[in-house]
């Protein structure tokens, strides 16, 4: 997949392009739908498939705090590329951009720079100043300058409408089977291994690799959950943690993962690490015995739910492999 991370780095426009718009947090079932109906229109022209995103999200600029993003903009453009798209655009969002009107949008992106042939946009988008750049804006821009525009309506599953919002939702009630299911895949947490206290191992026995937690991002429901950690190359199962050590008194926000089989030095180093299932809230304590009794606990019953799910788990750590 070809990526460009300015307007101006297109020099030409592609060939009968076929693309989409929107923000993709998550890149969820519904965002797939919509990538799957542009390659498919590509390929039956012979054309180009093509997104076109923004970074940072909007709601970033425009309204500070406003937004817990699902996916970083490294993850969205690996599922983008998974999805089989052939460019990527991703447009810089500064509030200079935000006063730009849709039918400048239109002409000046989509048009001349892009070289747009069919537009496919989900049910409920909107872009541009005011969001003006909504669907009949579109529809009525595309029969005047000459490309169709394609409308994906919702996607429900079980009932349940599939969307950005409704997965923040789920992930931060810790309701992570609910959010895979509209993911399509696990939700992951991923960053470089953080030196910390080092007490999973001296002190209680269990070892954990620990990364930081923004609390501006999406912060899943307190406690712990059974992971998979891909590190690597290879995938491994564990128990997380995320909270603030109560324990022990901290008052950071951490996520500390003890994986299962493992015993390298990896601080400095980046992992992923999908949670699967939540298992019990964050508690203080009485003594670090206690601690460690409960944590063997988790390990139990975390080791128990990846054997019962062992080739549904398998199929998501091979797809992490290609990412």
């Amino acid at each position: 997949m070809k990526i460009y991370r300015r307007v101006e780095d297109i020099n030409e426009p592609f060939p009968y392009a076929c693309v989409t718009i929107g923000n993709f947090d998550g890149v969820h079932l519904g965002h797939q739908k919509l990538f799957a109906e542009v390659a498919n229109k590509a390929y039956r022209h012979q054309g180009t498939s093509l997104a076109v995103t923004f970074e940072p999200h909007p709601l970033r600029i425009l309204r500070p705090g406003g937004i817990k993003l699902i996916s970083s903009c490294e993850q969205k453009i690996e599922l983008i590329r998974m999805a089989g798209l052939e460019v990527l655009l991703i447009v810089p969002f500064t509030l200079e951009f935000a006063t730009m009107t849709a039918e400048h949008f239109v002409d000046d992106i989509l048009i001349q720079r892009i070289g747009v042939k069919e537009l496919v946009v989900g049910y409920d988008y909107a872009f541009g100043k005011g969001r003006t750049g909504d669907i009949n804006f579109l529809r009525r821009q595309g029969e005047r300058k000459g490309f169709p525009v394609s409308v994906v309506e919702a996607f429900y599953l079980d009932n349940v409408l599939v969307s950005s919002s409704k997965i923040r939702q789920l992930v931060a009630e810790g309701l992570m089977d609910e959010a895979r299911k509209l993911l399509g895949r696990p939700y992951q947490i991923r960053g470089e291994v953080q030196i910390g206290k080092q007490r999973g191992g001296k002190e209680v026995g269990y070892p954990t690799a620990n990364l930081r937690v923004d609390p501006e991002d999406l912060v899943p429901r307190h406690g712990v959950y059974v992971s998979q950690v891909i590190c690597e190359g290879k995938c491994y199962g564990g128990v997380l943690n995320i909270g603030r050590n109560p324990t022990f008194g901290e008052q950071d926000l951490v996520a500390e993962t003890h994986i299962f089989d493992f015993n390298q030095d990896i601080y400095g180093k980046p992992i992923k690490v999908n949670l699967l299932k939540f298992l019990r809230s964050e508690k203080r304590f009485s003594s670090v015995e206690n601690l460690a009794t409960q944590i063997g606990l988790d390990v139990l019953l975390a080791k128990q739910t990846l054997a019962e799910q062992q080739k549904e788990l398998l199929l998501s750590c091979t797809e992490n492999y290609r990412l």
